[in-house]
């Protein structure tokens, strides 16, 4: 016999010593940590991702909302408006009509309209 230490072993029957030494349910504790933990972090990624679609889609909501709200202001007032004699004769002017009793004179510096109509403010209806 030899003096000589004995050869060393391969690094693989190590590794697999060291993991027969750890407990069973310690290493399944472990590996379900870890899935926890991934797990955990998707789910949170998920709800910051909803968190702000949702915060945008509510802003986009709530503006076509004050917009159907407008919509429905001007309508409104566009039928109580359509029954009154003063509002119809705006319109009619607007158009370029005159009353029965009433002189048309027209200047010959006065810029042509491009449209009928095209006296008066539009007025945009939904």
């Amino acid at each position: 016999m030899t003096d000589a230490p004995p050869p060393p072993r391969p690094a693989r029957r190590a590794w697999w010593r060291r993991v027969q030494r750890l407990p069973l349910s310690m290493m399944v504790a472990s590996v379900l940590a870890a899935l926890g933990i991934v797990q955990l972090s998707f789910q949170l990624g998920h709800m910051a991702y909803r968190s702000v679609t949702w915060s945008a889609e509510t802003r986009q909501t709530l503006a076509r909302v004050a917009a159907l709200e407008q919509d429905a202001r001007v309508l409104r007032d566009a039928i109580r408006a359509a029954n009154d004699p003063a509002y119809l004769e705006q319109l009619a002017r607007c158009e370029g009509y005159v009353g029965a009793n009433e002189k048309l004179i027209v200047s010959s510096d006065a810029p042509t309209p491009r449209f009928p109509g095209d006296n008066c403010k539009a007025l945009r209806v939904p």
